[in-house]
Protein backbone atom coordinates (compact mmCIF):
# COMPACT_ATOMS: atom_id res chain seq x y z
CA UNK A 1 0.00 0.00 0.00
CA UNK A 2 1.59 3.49 -0.95
CA UNK A 3 2.17 5.91 1.52
CA UNK A 4 -0.78 8.88 1.23
CA UNK A 5 2.54 11.73 1.68
CA UNK A 6 4.68 10.22 -0.59
CA UNK A 7 7.18 11.95 -2.48
CA UNK A 8 5.00 11.94 -5.89
CA UNK A 9 1.32 12.83 -4.66
CA UNK A 10 0.20 15.36 -2.22
CA UNK A 11 -3.56 15.49 -1.25
CA UNK A 12 -5.17 19.01 -1.91
CA UNK A 13 -8.51 19.61 -0.12
CA UNK A 14 -11.10 22.49 -0.68
CA UNK A 15 -14.08 23.78 1.13
CA UNK A 16 -17.05 25.45 -0.65
CA UNK A 17 -18.76 27.26 1.19
CA UNK A 18 -22.75 28.86 -0.28
CA UNK A 19 -24.17 31.80 1.53
CA UNK A 20 -28.09 32.48 1.62
CA UNK A 21 -29.37 36.41 2.24
CA UNK A 22 -32.68 37.34 2.52
CA UNK A 23 -34.23 40.76 3.06
CA UNK A 24 -36.47 40.89 6.00
CA UNK A 25 -38.63 44.21 6.62
CA UNK A 26 -37.86 46.01 10.02
CA UNK A 27 -39.59 48.70 10.16
CA UNK A 28 -41.33 51.11 7.67
CA UNK A 29 -42.59 55.03 7.66
CA UNK A 30 -45.67 56.67 6.77
CA UNK A 31 -45.99 60.05 5.15
CA UNK A 32 -48.34 61.94 4.92
CA UNK A 33 -48.82 65.60 3.74
CA UNK A 34 -50.79 68.87 4.76
CA UNK A 35 -51.63 72.20 3.24
CA UNK A 36 -51.25 75.10 5.29
CA UNK A 37 -52.55 78.10 4.06
CA UNK A 38 -50.11 81.41 5.39
CA UNK A 39 -52.01 84.74 5.68
CA UNK A 40 -49.39 87.57 4.99
CA UNK A 41 -49.07 91.43 4.17
CA UNK A 42 -46.71 91.82 0.85
CA UNK A 43 -45.46 95.70 -0.02
CA UNK A 44 -45.73 96.73 -3.50
CA UNK A 45 -45.73 99.94 -5.06
CA UNK A 46 -48.76 101.60 -6.99
CA UNK A 47 -48.00 104.19 -9.96
CA UNK A 48 -50.27 106.52 -11.33
CA UNK A 49 -50.11 109.50 -13.45
CA UNK A 50 -51.93 112.55 -13.60
CA UNK A 51 -52.66 114.80 -16.18
CA UNK A 52 -52.60 118.46 -15.91
CA UNK A 53 -54.60 120.58 -18.85
CA UNK A 54 -53.71 124.51 -18.72
CA UNK A 55 -55.19 126.11 -21.34
CA UNK A 56 -53.25 129.10 -22.80
CA UNK A 57 -54.84 132.10 -25.07
CA UNK A 58 -52.40 132.90 -27.96
CA UNK A 59 -55.08 134.23 -30.56
CA UNK A 60 -52.33 135.21 -33.64
CA UNK A 61 -52.19 134.90 -37.23
CA UNK A 62 -50.38 131.75 -38.55
CA UNK A 63 -49.66 130.74 -42.32
CA UNK A 64 -49.95 127.24 -41.31
CA UNK A 65 -51.07 124.42 -38.68
CA UNK A 66 -48.06 124.31 -36.09
CA UNK A 67 -47.19 120.65 -35.55
CA UNK A 68 -47.94 119.24 -32.04
CA UNK A 69 -44.30 120.08 -29.70
CA UNK A 70 -42.93 117.56 -27.26
CA UNK A 71 -40.71 119.76 -24.31
CA UNK A 72 -39.80 117.13 -21.93
CA UNK A 73 -43.10 116.10 -19.74
CA UNK A 74 -45.06 118.47 -21.34
CA UNK A 75 -46.18 118.10 -24.81
CA UNK A 76 -48.29 121.21 -26.67
CA UNK A 77 -51.22 120.74 -29.04
CA UNK A 78 -52.03 123.46 -31.22
CA UNK A 79 -55.92 124.10 -31.45
CA UNK A 80 -56.59 127.07 -34.49
CA UNK A 81 -59.77 128.34 -36.22
CA UNK A 82 -60.38 129.64 -39.57
CA UNK A 83 -61.45 133.25 -39.61
CA UNK A 84 -63.72 134.42 -42.40
CA UNK A 85 -62.49 137.90 -43.64
CA UNK A 86 -62.24 139.26 -47.12
CA UNK A 87 -59.67 136.48 -47.53
CA UNK A 88 -59.40 133.48 -45.06
CA UNK A 89 -56.73 133.71 -42.74
CA UNK A 90 -55.37 131.19 -39.89
CA UNK A 91 -55.10 132.28 -36.48
CA UNK A 92 -53.60 130.19 -33.29
CA UNK A 93 -56.58 130.43 -31.38
CA UNK A 94 -54.84 129.01 -27.81
CA UNK A 95 -52.72 125.72 -26.73
CA UNK A 96 -53.27 122.78 -24.70
CA UNK A 97 -50.42 122.79 -22.52
CA UNK A 98 -50.64 118.96 -20.77
CA UNK A 99 -47.88 118.01 -17.95
CA UNK A 100 -47.42 114.17 -16.89
CA UNK A 101 -47.28 114.48 -13.08
CA UNK A 102 -46.05 110.99 -11.80
CA UNK A 103 -46.94 109.90 -8.37
CA UNK A 104 -45.58 106.78 -6.04
CA UNK A 105 -47.63 105.39 -3.40
CA UNK A 106 -46.44 102.88 -1.24
CA UNK A 107 -49.53 100.09 0.02
CA UNK A 108 -50.12 96.72 1.45
CA UNK A 109 -52.36 94.17 0.04
CA UNK A 110 -53.27 91.09 2.14
CA UNK A 111 -52.45 87.48 0.00
CA UNK A 112 -52.97 84.01 0.54
CA UNK A 113 -50.05 81.34 0.13
CA UNK A 114 -49.73 77.76 0.36
CA UNK A 115 -47.11 75.58 1.95
CA UNK A 116 -47.13 71.77 2.58
CA UNK A 117 -45.99 69.98 5.56
CA UNK A 118 -44.43 65.97 5.91
CA UNK A 119 -45.56 64.17 8.95
CA UNK A 120 -43.28 61.32 8.85
CA UNK A 121 -44.69 58.03 11.44
CA UNK A 122 -42.73 55.29 12.09
CA UNK A 123 -44.79 51.80 11.47
CA UNK A 124 -43.76 48.54 12.56
CA UNK A 125 -43.57 45.64 10.99
CA UNK A 126 -43.17 41.77 11.61
CA UNK A 127 -39.85 40.13 10.81
CA UNK A 128 -40.94 38.48 7.95
CA UNK A 129 -38.55 37.39 4.86
CA UNK A 130 -39.12 39.65 1.87
CA UNK A 131 -39.39 36.52 -0.87
CA UNK A 132 -38.89 39.11 -3.67
CA UNK A 133 -34.95 40.17 -2.48
CA UNK A 134 -33.58 36.69 -1.65
CA UNK A 135 -30.37 36.66 -3.19
CA UNK A 136 -28.25 33.38 -3.91
CA UNK A 137 -24.28 33.64 -3.74
CA UNK A 138 -21.62 30.98 -4.00
CA UNK A 139 -18.07 32.04 -2.58
CA UNK A 140 -14.31 29.89 -2.58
Amino acid sequence: MADEFSDNHISLIAEQLHVDKESRITGRVQVTTQTETVDTIIPIELNSTEVDVVRVPVDRKIDAVPDIAVEGDLTIIPVVEERVVITRELYLREELHIRRVQHQEKTEIPVSTRRQVAHVERVPATDQPNPSTKEDHDDL
